[in-house]
């Protein structure tokens, strides 16, 4: 069974259509269960920072969580889940531990964007990694989202190597680095999003890589998969890529969600 667990609205301010317009298209598409993924407010910068292109504002949060049980409503024979997208900002855990546990969530996915004030996938900051040593970025990289794994803030971490997003990738291998983070994600119990998004960057690889992938499977992390959809003609996009690879590394299941709780479904 495919599943997107991954999917944006208008609402969080850098992307287009409706929970209404993304069902429409999913159900065009076959896709039976669904999951929206919207970004929660910046939760650790003060008011006068938080950019609106990057994620919703607090009153649009709860307009958002009442759009998408109202679309369940409407639609009984899909299962729709609600989903949040957090970024992972260390010292700030109390504060999203909290903001987490009053919503009536399905699933929250993890995820990096910010190194320090630099939102590496911004294509405004491409210019940025420039500035760096790549070997030393990624391990800056890997450590937080190892770090963001650890905190037991999260179900799902999404879209785990999206520093490669714009291709800048350091010359070695990057497998010891892939394996320490595998581990972490194994011990703390999370689950991997599958991310179809990465084929349509400069990068043009599915997040997380292939390698990445094996070891997951080789260590027993679950994986579920996602479109990343920014508009309602990107759900489901590359899904059936994404599962063909995971058939063939070994994978036979794929997480869903309910009340952050997991189960396994046939993929």
């Amino acid at each position: 069974m495919l599943v997107d667990y991954h999917i944006h609205t208008f609402r969080c301010g850098h992307a287009v259509g409706t929970v209404d317009e993304y069902v429409a298209e999913a159900r065009k598409k076959g896709l039976r269960e669904l999951g929206f993924a919207d970004h929660l407010p910046l939760y650790w910068l003060p008011e006068d920072r938080r950019n609106p292109e990057l994620a919703m504002s607090w009153p649009e949060l709860k307009t958002y969580i009442h759009e998408v049980q109202q679309v369940r409503r409407a639609n009984p024979d899909l299962s729709i889940k609600l989903g949040l997208e957090a970024d992972y900002v260390p010292g700030y855990e109390p504060e999203l531990k909290k903001i987490l546990q009053e919503l009536p969530l399905d699933y929250v996915l993890g995820s990096v964007h910010f190194l320090g004030d630099w939102a590496f996938d911004d294509p405004a900051g491409v210019g940025e990694y420039q500035k760096h040593d790549l070997d030393e970025l990624y391990q800056r990289y890997f450590k937080m989202v190892q770090r963001g794994a650890a905190s037991g803030l999260f179900d799902i971490m999404a879209h785990p190597d999206l520093i490669k997003k714009f291709g800048f990738k350091p010359g070695g291998s990057l497998k010891e680095l892939y394996r320490e983070t595998v581990k972490v994600f194994k011990e703390a119990g999370v689950c991997v999003d599958v991310n179809a998004a990465g084929w349509r960057y400069p990068c043009n690889e599915l997040y997380p890589a292939p390698d990445f992938l094996k070891m997951c499977y080789q260590l027993g992390v679950p994986v579920t998969l996602g479109s990343d959809a920014h508009k309602p003609e990107q759900v489901g996009l590359g899904l059936n890529r994404a599962a063909a690879l995971l058939k063939e590394i070994g994978f036979r299941q794929v997480a869903v969600f309910k009340g952050r709780k997991q189960t396994l479904v046939d993929l």
